[in-house]
């Protein structure tokens, strides 16, 4: 397959490293709003909180997450990096995938109850059981992935572990 050169290289690694702003601030945002939620006093603000933060996911974490992913996929076929060459970007995919389908599963469904209860309840949604479930598990979890999302950005610009050895470097090796 041809490779990119380096304007096409620079104008990838341009919008990847756009994609991992966005998926990383909006990330820092929904934490903030969920922790701003402590000094609520009415319902309807209850509410325009987790409807922000439902539209922050939507809007902005899922086309970004879907992003970095495309952008990665495209860096490993149009450059020399490869899928499996390096064992840092084998950890960044394994962070890449996993982060959106704990998204996709869990935390998703978490933003969207707590919208949804709190649309409905109100403030009265600080009372049910569910709601402060989705947001403890929302605070905690969400937090971590946004950690966790960070971590691999520095990974991408350490770039540590190296190459990886192929088999045949392996067997020449143990033959000396």
């Amino acid at each position: 397959m041809k490779t990119l050169g380096s304007t096409g290289r620079s104008w990838l690694k341009g919008f990847h490293i756009f994609f991992a702003c966005l998926w990383i601030g909006a990330a820092a945002s929904m934490i903030l709003l969920t922790f701003v939620r402590g000094h609520i006093i009415d319902g309807d603000e209850l509410w325009a909180v987790h409807a922000s933060i439902k539209l922050i996911d939507d809007y902005i974490i899922i086309p970004s997450a879907i992003g970095c992913l495309m952008t990665g996929i495209l860096f490993s076929l149009l450059t020399n990096w490869g899928f499996f060459k390096f064992n840092w970007i084998i950890v960044k995919y394994i962070i890449n995938i996993a982060a959106i389908l704990f998204g996709t599963f869990f935390l998703g469904p978490w933003v969207n109850g707590m919208e949804a209860i709190s649309k409905v309840d109100r403030l009265l949604a600080l009372q049910n059981d569910t709601y402060l479930y989705y947001l403890t598990m929302n605070k905690y979890f969400g937090s971590l992935q946004a950690i966790i999302l960070i971590i691999a950005a520095f990974i991408s610009v350490f770039k540590p572990w190296g190459k990886r050895e192929t088999n045949k470097k392996k067997a020449k090796s143990s033959l000396s």
